[in-house]
């Protein structure tokens, strides 16, 4: 109680402190939410494939460079016969599918009603599904032949099928228009959520042989998604696929590779690895500002020494020991810091779950980074505090009552 008159009493300067460990804090705790609920969003966004897929790809047009003294070749693109014969040769025991990606702005249309222009297109053979994660609520998945001759089917995402079927239970058996080809609508995806401002139900998968028919340049490259049956085969697997495609693609024992080769897990891992780095930025800023409400605390906290030294001598005068002083300013150090520590953790997450509207996800509580603020509050004001509680805990009463 004593602490916080003393506080009410000098408002001004407390709420400036207060308001310079909010910052701090609130930085902090912001720019570490926000990491989480990115790290959240791109976790939902990819964990669809699971731990026992990898991606071979044509390295999406990449040069490499390199001083090694093998030679160093530039990504190629997979050829769809390139893939047919992968998955000939592949004898390990897994799910291939052949699959090609053809746009993300493109505007289907049924009848009167369009979605908007942000719809993704790939083309995928009958295994494409569920090397990819995706599942049928209503119809059924391509076939075979479907796939391979390229009927004039299609399967959509859950939100495609919203905007489009206003007024009917669903596009099922329906016509859409794709790109300017008319497709027959034989399956709808289940809702898979978004994040990372990307949408597994904003797409329309076609079958991989009409997109070779209509859509695909002399220069498409395939990609091959592999579903290893057991996941703790994944290494294996990868190394006997790069056997393999470096035998298809004639590649020389001292040539690198001319392909990509992407476990499920490598993004969330490189993700990983940034924002790593982006949480010891967060705390060298909050460092930076923390060290400034330090000052700004010790400057009070003297004056309110020097203030209260009559003060203090009648505390001690009547009975106050060393231990009470030192623990009465010891205490409204804390307070001040946790004041300004509530304030910053409660705009901290506010700011940082702001990212949600932009990536999409849930609202993140980071109980981690609440504790640790406390923590870091409390020995703020500890630090802040000790050195005029001590001081004002050595006056001699009878100095300290003729001080004024």
């Amino acid at each position: 109680m004593i602490a916080l008159r003393s506080i009410r009493g000098q408002i001004l300067r407390t709420s400036l402190t207060v308001l310079i460990i909010a910052f701090g804090i609130m930085s902090l705790v912001g720019m570490l939410t926000a990491i989480d609920v990115l790290k959240q969003s791109i976790d939902e966004s990819f964990s669809f494939f699971g731990t026992n897929t990898f991606i071979i790809s044509g390295g999406s047009g990449k040069i490499k460079a390199g001083r090694k003294r093998s030679r160093e070749l530039p990504f190629k693109s997979i050829q769809y016969a390139q893939a047919i014969l992968f998955k000939e040769r592949f004898q390990f025991p897994s799910i291939i599918s052949i699959n090609s990606f053809l746009t993300a702005t493109a505007t289907i249309k049924h009848g009167n009603q369009k979605t908007t222009p942000n719809i993704s297109i790939h083309g995928g053979d009958d295994k494409y599904l569920n090397t990819a994660g995706y599942n049928i609520e209503w119809g059924r998945n391509f076939s075979y032949s479907e796939a391979i001759q390229g009927a004039a089917v299609c399967i959509v995402g859950h939100e495609v099928n919203q905007q489009l079927s206003r007024g009917e239970q669903n596009l099922l058996d329906r016509d859409i228009l794709v790109q300017g080809q008319h497709m027959r609508v034989i399956g709808i995806l289940k809702k898979g959520g978004s994040g990372f401002n990307i949408s597994r139900d904003r797409t329309v998968i076609i079958p991989v042989g009409f997109f070779r028919q209509h859509f695909a340049k002399s220069n498409a490259s395939f990609n091959l998604n592999v579903k290893v049956t057991r996941s703790e085969w994944i290494q294996t697997a990868i190394d006997e696929a790069t056997a393999v495609m470096r035998g298809i693609r004639s590649l020389k024992p001292g040539d690198s590779i001319d392909f990509e080769i992407m476990r499920s897990d490598t993004f969330l891992r490189i993700i990983n690895d940034i924002t790593a780095y982006l949480s010891v930025g967060a705390f060298v800023i909050a460092g930076i500002t923390l060290i400034g409400a330090v000052v700004g605390l010790i400057n009070i906290l003297l004056v309110a020494v020097n203030e209260r030294t009559r003060e203090i001598g009648i505390r001690k005068a009547i009975g106050a020991t060393q231990f009470h002083i030192l623990l009465q300013f010891l205490i409204e150090a804390l307070l001040i810091c946790q004041l300004g520590g509530g304030l910053g953790i409660v705009a901290g997450i506010g700011i940082g779950n702001a990212l949600t509207f932009i990536v999409g996800g849930a609202f993140v509580l980071p109980f981690k980074w609440i504790i640790v603020s406390v923590v870091v509050c409390m020995i703020t004001g500890v630090a802040a505090g000790f050195g005029p509680a001590w001081r004002a805990s050595r006056w001699n009463p009878i100095e300290a009552l003729r001080y004024e």
